[in-house]
């Protein structure tokens, strides 16, 4: 029987172009559109280290070249002989499988779509730039371990919260080479669903037809915006990555308030119900490569007694909206269903089960609120039963969805930060039937215009994606294949700062991100402005408390103390003294306060030991290597204050409990040194950082309106007048 196949070839040999370049001849498909692409874009990236691609369409082929990578699906007759049906057993979608035949010197990529031979043919990219010799290249089976690898990305306009940091992005959030090179990352990464958020995207995108008044943009703006989406979702879709809008509900724009006399947030209304309805049908209609839409059931569906809505009727509004509005459209979508504060699992089920969708839908789960980098441990979600577990969710596990763990970032938005060890414990513990993807991105921080960097000759990257390059690379490649070698981030260190650096710097990285891990665990927080650990900052407390300082946004003495643990192996301070006091022993799993200060010391000085053996490799010439070793310099002297902070809480608590005016003393001196700490931390900061917009502080007045280190300076020294002031406890 026939088989039917798309093959891409490269002939490997030394082939001599004249200058002194190997040459390589592919040939693929030219009629397949995404790895014509791909091929042309690993072309250019060759052309650089000394390797020329020589393309052109398999009709052109007389002979087994040395790498065929084959697609099931397309014709060729050519390798009916060597390639059966058996070949592609247990390779799933996105994946791909080396053959090796004639002792190894022919090579096959295998796969069964059209992202698994690109992903192929990348990996087969990243092994000549790494190790010149294809030899080398060996057999294995590749499959993602997820099927969503999802970046999410909140709109700058209909902003979900409006702020200096949201606005500066923007232009640039529109300016299509800025995507371009967004897109290439994701596909480097092998993150494969970029999700675009706002509050209400349909006036940016459709000019609709029963409710013209809806949009503020005149024919030739509309048409401006069209030609961006459909720009952007062609780009997307040519690199293989999905794309989905998502927005919050219940929210219509000001001028469709204004124009058809309704509320422009929390409206139920049949005018607003018919708008949403038919904005979704005319979305889908007028976006052919857009993939999906999402909705999320938010702080407008009457969370905050404006009216009431009981996750029932909130589940009935989206059904009669956005599941209406899909249903009548000319095809079908993927539907991403958040679920949230609004939300309840039977309801959605209901929901679910009624749409009766052709694909599996989505239903993202924020993964320990919105400080999903904290502990691997599941200890708090944020849905209707305020943050505990509702396991109604998967148990029983459903046929009609599966779940994508969010993992928020609101942690750190200015220093680099990627933590391989923590994403695959991460993956490992969390693992299950019913999850098939996570999403990686902020509310807070929007990952386009870099204003925080100031100018220099190291500042040689232009967005701020680009200067986080790890944290992307380390969640994509690991989403993809959680077993990928810490080899494979040593070699991309080492292309990208010279030989000899890729080792102590991975390290480093390693070491020092593990400060914001370890705070957000101990640290408990929910929503977004609970906790900044990068800034040491809760803008807003988990929950109410005497201990909370409204005087500033920074986390004293006093509130690290007596705040609760996210993590339930560690212990608060207030706990472990008590504890202590009364003479009760931890269990063996648990971590106390001065273990972890212990844990955050060593792994913080490891760090600072390395990167000071790499400072003295740095020339002038040495370019943004300079920023990663100072941005590693200050994560770890945040860990230094970490450790002795934690120390000092302990020492000044037992005071209040016993009286003993050494732990005082002793309370002083620690919060003495981690001022000492701080102001290292300054000094790798205030020259190479502007005073940041930062959402979750504006509150507080003109003080904070910008976030620096050096501006909460003050407040590190407060910490060190509390404990001198600090009285015995008076129940003691």
């Amino acid at each position: 029987m026939k088989k039917f196949y798309l093959v891409i070839f490269l002939l490997l040999g030394n082939i001599s172009t004249g200058i002194g370049r190997e040459l390589i001849s592919v040939a693929f498909n030219t009629q397949n559109e995404q790895i014509s692409f791909a091929a042309g874009e690993l072309k250019k990236e060759l052309y650089y280290d000394g390797i020329q691609l020589r393309l052109s369409d398999l009709s052109q082929v007389m002979e087994i070249p040395n790498i065929t990578v084959v697609v099931k699906g397309d014709y060729s007759l050519f390798f009916d002989d060597i390639i059966e049906d058996t070949d592609f057993e247990n390779i799933g979608p996105e994946g791909f499988k080396i053959k090796k035949i004639k002792g190894g010197r022919s090579i096959f990529v295998l796969s069964i779509d059209q992202n698994g031979a690109v992903y192929g043919l990348l990996d087969i990219g990243e092994h000549l730039l790494s190790k010149r010799d294809i030899n080398e290249y060996e057999a294995r089976l590749v499959n993602p371990a997820f099927e969503y690898r999802i970046v999410k990305f909140n709109l700058p306009w209909s902003p979900y919260r409006s702020s200096a940091a949201t606005e500066v992005h923007t232009h640039i959030s529109r300016d299509i080479s800025f995507w371009e090179r967004f897109l290439d990352m994701m596909v480097e990464n092998r993150l494969n669903v970029l999700s675009l958020w706002n509050n209400h995207p349909f006036p940016y995108m459709i000019s609709s037809e029963n409710f013209p008044q809806a949009s503020p943009f005149n024919d030739v703006e509309m048409e401006e915006w069209k030609n961006f989406w459909k720009t952007l979702f062609r780009m997307a879709k040519i690199r293989g990555i999905q794309t989905f809008i998502v927005n919050w509900n219940i929210v219509v724009s000001p001028e469709f308030a204004e124009a058809y006399g309704v509320r422009e947030y929390n409206d139920l209304s049949e005018t607003v119900k018919k708008y949403t309805k038919e904005s979704v049908t005319q979305l889908i209609n007028e976006y052919d490569d857009l993939t999906g839409i999402g909705v999320t059931l938010a702080d407008w569906m009457g969370n905050f007694g404006e009216m009431e809505m009981t996750p029932q009727k909130r589940e009935e509004w989206i059904e009669e909206t956005f599941v209406a509005g899909m249903k009548a459209a000319k095809r079908p979508v993927k539907f991403i269903h958040r679920s949230v504060l609004a939300g309840d699992p039977v309801a959605m089920r209901n929901l679910i089960d009624r749409a009766d969708l052709k694909d599996p839908a989505l239903v993202e789960i924020k993964f320990n609120w919105s400080h999903g980098h904290s502990t691997p441990k599941l200890a708090i979600t944020h849905d209707y039963h305020s943050g505990e577990l509702d396991e109604r969710f998967w148990n029983p596990i459903p046929h009609n969805y599966r779940i994508q763990w969010m993992v928020r970032n609101e942690d750190f938005f200015i220093l680099r930060w990627g933590q391989p060890d923590f994403i695959r414990e991460h993956i490992s513990e969390n693992t299950k039937e019913y999850v098939n993807g996570y999403f990686i991105g902020s509310e807070g921080f929007i990952p386009a215009m870099d204003y925080s960097h100031k100018l220099s000759p190291v500042k040689t990257w232009q967005y701020a994606f680009e200067k986080q390059w790890m944290f992307y690379k380390t969640w994509g490649r690991l989403l993809y294949r959680p077993d990928t070698p810490d080899s494979y981030f040593i070699d991309q260190i080492e292309r990208r700062f010279g030989k000899g650096k890729g080792e102590p710097l991975f390290e480093a990285y390693k070491l020092s991100g593990n400060m914001p891990l370890r705070l957000a665990s101990f640290y408990r927080s929910t929503w977004d402005y609970t906790l900044y650990s990068e800034g040491f900052i809760e803008a807003e407390p988990s929950s109410r408390t005497k201990w909370f300082d409204r005087s500033s946004p920074f986390i004293s003495v006093d509130q690290l103390i007596n705040h609760e643990t996210l993590d339930p192996d560690m212990v608060s301070i207030a706990d472990y003294s008590k504890m202590v006091g009364m003479g009760e022993k931890l269990g063996p799993q648990k971590i106390s306060p001065l273990k972890l200060a212990e844990l955050s010391e060593s792994d913080s000085r490891k760090s600072l030991e390395l990167i000071g053996t790499l400072y003295n490799k740095t020339s002038s010439f040495s370019g943004a290597l300079v920023s990663e070793l100072d941005d590693i310099a200050t994560w770890s002297y945040l860990g230094l204050y970490f450790a002795d902070k934690l120390r000092a809480g302990v020492a000044l608590q037992d005071f209040r409990n016993t009286g003993d005016e050494s732990k005082k003393e002793k309370a002083v001196e620690l919060l003495e040194k981690c001022l000492d700490h701080w102001d290292m931390v300054i000094r790798y900061t205030s020259g190479r950082y502007y005073p940041t917009p930062h959402v979750s502080t504006q509150r507080y007045g003109e003080e904070f309106k910008e976030f620096s280190w050096e501006q909460l300076r003050p407040q590190v020294v407060r910490d060190i007048q509390i404990a001198k002031d600090s009285i015995i406890n008076s129940d003691k």
